[in-house]
């Protein structure tokens, strides 16, 4: 039980702590001609253009859920973007919840709590992001409690406001941990190579195969991981394969002769973690906009979800698909039975494959739901926005949310990682995720 000496001694221990700045970023006004988007530099700063906003609750503690699901040199985390999809999905819906517990007007996700008058808006998302991170990461409980009460101890509200923000968070947290209990997260399924043969995927032996785990969750939203399962591949025989072929062997090789500099910018800046940088320039979305606390809340729930969803469709869809990547396709093309391609033994991507199945992109699944989920937000896809990449150190600006999906999309192709239709289908699953979870979570009280 919460008592005023547990909160008193809480506040003793922070008081010897300092306060960690949150992720920020910053651009200068550098236009680089010929891109898709446009483009500017990304500055250096370490705090930058959130350092105004980020002790915002919503937006403190999105970023503080970032940084320990994010790995080194972003986080502290260790989850490769399709499991942190996930893990960002449950801390943002405890984090609407609570913001829902005080402000109300929308339906909660996991709980539905009523806080009293007056109650700290930051201790309850506090609490709530905090107990919810503990139990998705208990290995980082030490400093996660820590990074906890050092925000608790500069909060300024009284310590009725603070005590009430702390038990609604704290039921949250309960409430949305026990939705989420045995829910596959902790799993060690085994994985099974099929038998070689034209189309079948084929690991890296040096480096273990991810996202086995990823594709036996129980989504967040969706009935099942298959419920949206799209279409397979092309045929290996057929023409569409075969232009598919020829256009990642052109241009996503390491030596492409026709892959222009701003093409291989174009496949490197999508080679960052991609949920930080959508939960970033979400973040900035929300501070261009003057989004308040519950409309940021659930703009992210809503984005995060779709997300988490989309990520776990796709992996169902990769290892029940097993299709091979073009590193293998274009090496062994004379096994294909397709006379329209043509092997090349000493192909190489432009970057290193990632090490799971092909069908479909797992970049471009995750793109398209949040692309749905921020139009299904606003009310329309025209809205500006930018997002970076520290690969590159560029920040881009889009005037629409599926332009940048479609950046997304050819990326994937120039960096040697899939064949157009792949990125095709990830993009259209992500979306009917979105579509599924913007219709039915996050709505407005009838």
């Amino acid at each position: 039980m919460f008592t005023v000496e547990k909160y008193k001694t809480l506040f003793r221990r922070s008081a010897v702590l300092r306060i960690n700045r949150v992720l920020g970023l910053a651009v200068s006004v550098a236009l680089a001609a010929g891109a898709t988007a446009s483009t500017r530099a990304l500055e250096p700063s370490p705090y930058g253009a959130v350092a105004s906003w980020s002790l915002a609750p919503v937006a403190y503690w999105s970023l503080e859920a970032q940084r320990a699901i994010v790995p080194p040199p972003a986080g502290v985390g260790n989850k490769f973007p399709g499991e942190a999809a996930v893990y960002m999905g449950i801390v943002h819906a405890a984090i609407y919840d609570a913001a829902v517990a005080i402000e109300g007007g929308f339906r909660p996700y996991a709980i539905a709590l009523t806080a009293p008058v007056g109650t700290s808006r930051a201790a309850a998302i506090a609490a709530a992001a905090h107990g919810v991170l503990v139990g998705l990461l208990p290995e980082q409980q030490k400093d996660l409690d820590m990074r906890y009460a050092d925000y608790l101890a500069r909060l300024r509200d009284d310590d009725t406001a603070k005590m009430n923000g702390i038990l609604i968070g704290e039921q949250v947290a309960t409430a949305v941990l026990a939705l989420r209990a045995n829910d596959g997260r902790d799993a060690t399924p085994q994985y099974i190579q099929p038998p070689l043969g034209p189309g079948v995927f084929q690991p890296d032996p040096t480096r273990p195969v991810l996202g086995l785990r990823l594709s036996r969750i129980r989504p967040l939203a969706l009935a099942s991981p298959w419920q949206l399962r799209p279409d397979g591949p092309n045929l290996l025989t057929s023409s569409d394969y075969a232009a598919d072929f020829d256009q990642v062997k052109e241009l996503g090789r390491l030596d492409s002769a026709t892959r222009t500099d701003q093409q291989t910018t174009d496949a490197l800046f999508w080679t960052d973690h991609d949920f930080r940088q959508w939960n970033e320039g979400m973040l900035r979305l929300a501070a261009d906009r003057g989004l308040d606390f519950v409309q940021t809340a659930r703009m992210l729930a809503m984005a995060h979800v779709s997300g988490g969803d989309a990520m776990i469709a796709c992996f169902d869809a990769k290892f029940h698909y097993m299709f091979w990547r073009p590193i293998f396709a274009i090496r062994l093309a004379d096994t294909d039975g397709n006379a329209a391609t043509d092997p090349d033994p000493t192909w190489v991507p432009l970057r290193p494959t990632p090490n799971f199945p092909e069908h479909p992109s797992a970049h471009a699944c995750h793109s398209g739901a949040l692309g749905v989920a921020l139009a299904g937000f606003f009310g329309t896809d025209k809205v500006s926005f930018s997002l970076d990449s520290r690969v590159t150190g560029t920040v881009r600006e889009y005037k629409r949310f599926f332009d940048a999906v479609k950046d997304v999309n050819q990326a994937r192709v120039l960096a040697g990682f899939h064949f157009r239709n792949s990125d095709q289908e990830g993009s259209n699953l992500g979306r009917a995720v979105a579509r599924f979870v913007v219709d039915r979570f996050f709505q407005p009280l009838d």
